[in-house]
C-alpha cells in the first residue's frame, strides 16, 4: 500500500508516522523543499498541487490513496477535483471540512442536534473566550475577563479578517474524540486528554482508560457519531470538548487528519486511525479493538541550558526530523537532535501497561536529557486559567 501525503508540516508528519506503524509506503508532496515530513517519508517530491496538477496526478497514479495534510482551501479544492480522476481513494471530505473550518457554521449545526456547547456572550458573563471563526488551533484565541479585554480580543480577530466567536470560558479537562464516517454512518473512537501549554496550544496528549467515566465516554463517542452523521462525514474528524462540572461542553470540530491524538491512540490501543480511515474508504473494517494500555505523547524544546515542554506550533520549528526508538530511554521520538546542537525539538511517545509505568518513562527521559546534556532546569508552563 502506497500513500501520497500532500503537505509536509505537522499533519504530514502525523500521517507519515501512522503509515510507518501500519507498514504503508509514503510519498510526501509539498511546495517547500525543506518540509519536515519529507525527511520522515520514504520519498519526497517538491510539488505545488495547485500550480502543478499534472505533476501531482502523475505521482498519484502510482499510489493507492491520497490524504491531504494541508488546510489551504485552494489546494484542497484542487485535490478534490484531480484525485478522483486517478481512480484511487481520496481520504478527505471537502464538504464536511467546509462546515468544520467555520466555527460559526459548525456551532449552528451542533446546536441544531442538541450538542452541549458553551453559552454565547453576553448571556454567559465573564470570563469568555474570543476566537476567530475560521482559524485553526489557538491562532487569534484570547481569554477576556472584562470589557476592555473583550474589545482587545475582537480587535485581534478583526486583524485576521475573520468573524469573532464569543463564548463562555469553560474550565475542566480538555478531551478529544476521533470520528470516521462513510457518508451514512459514523463511529466515535478513543477519548484522549489534551493538555495545553501557557499559550493554550497542545503540549501533551494522554491516552488511557478512565479519562472519562464509562457513561461520559459513551456519551462523547455518541456526540461525535451524531455530528458525523449530521454532516454526512465521509472521512476523519475530531471533536474537542471540555469536561466541566456540569458535563461535557463541545468546543469545535475539525474534519481533517489531526496532528497529535492519533499517534497517542496508536501507542496505547494499537488502533491506527489512518488504517481505519483507508479501510473505511474501500468499504472494509479492520476489526481491531483497543488493547487498553496507556500512553503519553509530548513536545519538548531544548534551549539555553533548559528543557521546556512546548506546544505543537513551537514544535513545528523542527528541522530535518527523524524517527528514533529508545531516545534517552523514551520509547520513541520524532526529533532533530544531534550532539552538536544547542537548540532542538522532540516529540516523545511513551506507552505501557499502567499510568505509573508511562510516567516513570517520562521522568527518566527528562532526567536523562538533563544529566547527559548538563541542562540546568526543566520548565513546564500551563495556562493561567484552565
Amino acid at each position: 500500500m502506497k500513500l501520497a501525503i500532500v503537505g509536509g508540516a505537522l499533519q504530514g508528519m502525523e500521517a507519515v508516522y501512522l503509515s510507518k506503524k501500519v507498514g504503508y509506503s509514503t510519498i510526501v508532496l509539498d511546495r517547500r523543499k525543506d518540509a519536515p515530513a519529507g525527511y520522515l517519508a520514504d520519498r519526497f517530491e517538491q510539488c505545488d498541487v495547485v500550480k502543478e496538477p499534472d505533476k501531482a496526478m502523475e505521482i498519484f497514479s502510482k499510489c493507492d490513496a491520497v490524504i491531504p495534510a494541508v488546510e489551504e482551501i485552494d489546494a484542497l479544492e484542487t485535490l478534490d477535483r484531480i484525485v478522483p480522476e486517478c481512480g484511487i481513494p481520496f481520504l478527505f471530505d471537502l464538504a464536511s471540512y467546509r462546515v468544520s473550518c467555520s466555527k460559526e457554521k459548525s456551532n449552528e449545526l451542533m446546536a441544531s442536534i442538541g450538542v452541549p456547547l458553551p453559552q454565547p456572550w453576553p448571556e454567559c458573563g465573564f470570563p469568555i473566550i474570543v476566537k476567530p471563526s475560521s482559524q485553526s488551533g489557538s491562532i487569534g484565541v484570547s481569554v477576556a475577563h472584562n470589557e476592555e479585554e473583550r474589545l482587545k480580543g475582537l480587535a485581534t480577530v478583526e486583524k485576521l479578517g475573520d468573524t469573532p466567536i464569543q463564548q463562555e470560558f469553560v474550565s475542566g479537562k480538555s478531551v478529544s474524540v476521533e470520528v470516521i464516517g462513510n457518508g451514512k454512518t459514523a463511529r466515535g473512537y478513543i477519548t484522549t486528554e489534551v493538555v495545553l501549554d501557557y499559550n493554550y496550544d497542545c503540549k501533551q496528549v494522554v491516552c488511557e482508560p478512565g479519562i472519562l467515566s464509562p457513561e461520559e465516554d459513551e456519551q462523547f463517542a455518541k456526540i461525535g457519531a451524531d455530528i458525523g452523521k449530521k454532516i454526512g462525514l465521509k472521512a476523519l474528524m475530531d471533536v474537542e470538548a471540555i469536561r466541566t462540572k456540569k458535563g461535557l461542553r463541545v468546543l469545535e470540530i475539525d474534519a481533517r487528519i489531526p496532528s497529535q491524538t492519533p499517534a497517542a491512540i496508536c501507542a496505547a490501543t494499537g488502533i491506527n486511525l489512518l488504517e481505519e480511515l483507508y479501510n473505511s474508504a474501500i468499504g472494509k473494517e479492520t476489526g481491531k479493538t483497543s488493547e487498553g494500555r496507556y500512553s503519553i505523547y509530548e513536545h519538548f524544546h531544548i534551549l539555553n541550558g533548559a528543557i521546556f515542554t512546548c506546544g505543537e506550533k513551537e514544535f513545528g520549528h523542527v528541522t530535518r526530523p527523524y524517527l528514533v526508538r529508545d531516545f534517552f530511554d523514551a520509547d520513541e521520538a520524532i526529533t532533530d537532535y544531534s550532539p552538536d546542537k544547542s537548540e532542538w525539538w522532540a516529540t516523545v511517545i511513551n506507552s505501557g501497561d499502567s499510568r505509573s509505568e508511562v510516567l516513570a518513562k517520562r521522568r527518566n527521559f527528562i532526567t536523562n536529557v538533563m544529566r547527559d546534556l548538563e541542562l540546568e532546569e526543566f520548565i513546564d508552563k500551563s495556562p493561567e486559567m484552565l
